[in-house]
């Protein structure tokens, strides 16, 4: 019997098309919110939307980045204020932000919640909650 050790694959992140969008449906930039909740309406072109743990070529789930930037390529997204994980693979969400000016932007993830490669982020918007 031939003794090999075994070595792990080193993980790569899921591939995304060329093409692939992601993009607010609502709300659009510069929207004024009063009282602080709102829907969320997240949209997807040329890849599908899947909940977390779904290992399928072109799809993922998406992720909302509230007052923050996108992580590097390969990072996984953190689960905390400022990044919001739809892992059940919602397409809309209710959000509650405090008074003030926000930026909302929203990149895809894979089974993993790491972002596609390339990144699949959509143009980052500017809320005002009053």
């Amino acid at each position: 019997m031939l003794n090999v050790p075994l070595v792990p694959l080193a993980a790569t992140p899921n591939t995304a098309p060329d093409n692939a969008q992601v993009y607010f449906i609502w709300p659009t930039d510069g929207t004024v919110i009063h009282g602080g909740k709102f829907w969320v309406r997240m949209g997807l072109r040329n890849m599908g939307v899947a909940p977390k743990g779904v290992d399928l070529p072109n799809v993922g789930h998406h992720h909302l980045i509230v007052d923050g930037e996108p992580l590097p390529a390969g990072e996984p997204i953190p689960s905390d204020r400022n990044h919001l994980h739809f892992g059940a693979g919602e397409t809309e969400a209710r959000v509650e932000l405090p008074p003030g000016k926000h930026t909302l932007q929203l990149v895809l993830g894979d089974k993993d919640h790491v972002p596609h490669e390339p990144q699949v982020v959509s143009k980052k918007i500017t809320v005002i909650v009053r």
